[in-house]
């Protein structure tokens, strides 16, 4: 493990501590715009001051929330917390996201944490996904172990044209909002579907994650599934219903 994921994963506990463990409903209080377009929280700043703690010795870091910290030239982008919207509501489904690029903005080693339930993913340069716990020292090789049943459609709630062209070829899905999550957990769904303009903070780690997976990114849409009859299936009924 290289100290960078090392780093991560102690940032990763100390936000859990701060934000679950200790949780304080002034957490939720409303602070300014962050630098991705959201109204930031306290608790959204004060995961992304954890994460530049342990981070910043790594070099200049790009936050949803406050942007560009540092003078170096960029080379981590994080969501210090992923689902602010569902973490402000208690529904659990929201974590962290981070990614480490190289000189060329080549992934070179990413994280996604689920803090509401510890699952970590990892995946350093060449290496495979890794998925683990927050609170072990365990990690396995990334796995699918379940028959996918149902898609992950992010922001499903603004496209009701797309919602009725899938359903009338019967795709279900949920949407979770959180979309680095839903992303970490596209292996065990029919596929993954971000619709609108994404951003970098949304998705460069968690797409990582979805190695040997067929992965369609436009500026409107971002397609990730097992399939590439799934992917181009869906991505024609974008085509037919909105685009």
């Amino acid at each position: 493990m290289t100290d960078f994921t090392q780093a991560c994963i102690e940032a990763n506990t100390e936000v859990h501590s701060a934000l679950i463990t200790n949780f304080n409903i002034s957490l939720l209080e409303k602070s300014e715009q962050g630098a991705g377009g959201d109204i930031s929280s306290k608790a959204d700043l004060l995961a992304e001051d954890i994460f530049v703690k342990h981070l910043s010795r790594f070099g200049a870091i790009e936050s949803e929330e406050s942007g560009l910290i540092g003078k170096e030239k960029v080379n981590i982008i994080i969501d210090p917390l992923d689902g602010s919207v569902n973490f402000a509501s208690r529904f659990p489904y929201y974590g962290t996201s981070v990614a480490m690029l190289d000189g060329d903005g080549t992934v070179e080693s990413v994280q996604v944490c689920n803090l509401a339930n510890g699952d970590i993913f990892i995946k350093e340069k060449q290496e495979r996904v890794k998925h683990g716990s927050l609170y072990s020292d365990i990690l396995h090789n990334r796995e699918t172990l379940s028959i996918p049943e149902t898609g992950l459609f992010e922001r499903a709630y603004a496209y009701p044209e797309l919602v009725i062209g899938l359903q009338k070829v019967g795709y279900k899905f949920r949407s979770p909002g959180a979309t680095a999550l839903s992303l970490a957990y596209a292996q065990d769904a029919t596929f993954f579907l971000f619709m609108g303009t994404s951003r970098i903070y949304d998705i460069v780690a968690g797409l990582a994650l979805c190695e040997g997976m067929e992965v369609i990114v436009e500026e409107e849409y971002v397609i990730v599934s097992q399939s590439k009859n799934i992917a181009k299936n869906i991505e024609n009924i974008i085509h037919r219903s909105i685009i």
